[in-house]
């Protein structure tokens, strides 16, 4: 499964970086973006929940 974070979306709460770092940072622009091509499996259930507690759906899921 593959993470993306729209950064037109994106308003740098932080909840998918503290709930998920392996996977989501802060870029140099302040936003978050993934940070792997490819989630690993032990994180996906830490991914998805990440894109559903986004407060913009900012965050996007491909299986």
């Amino acid at each position: 499964m593959k993470a993306f974070v729209d950064q037109d979306t994106c308003i740098a709460c932080g909840m998918c970086v503290s709930s998920c770092n392996e996977v989501f940072e802060f870029n140099d622009d302040g936003k978050a973006e993934a940070v792997v091509d490819l989630v690993p499996p032990e994180l996906e259930e830490d991914a998805r929940q990440a894109a559903n507690n986004c407060p913009v759906n900012a965050i996007g899921i491909t299986e």
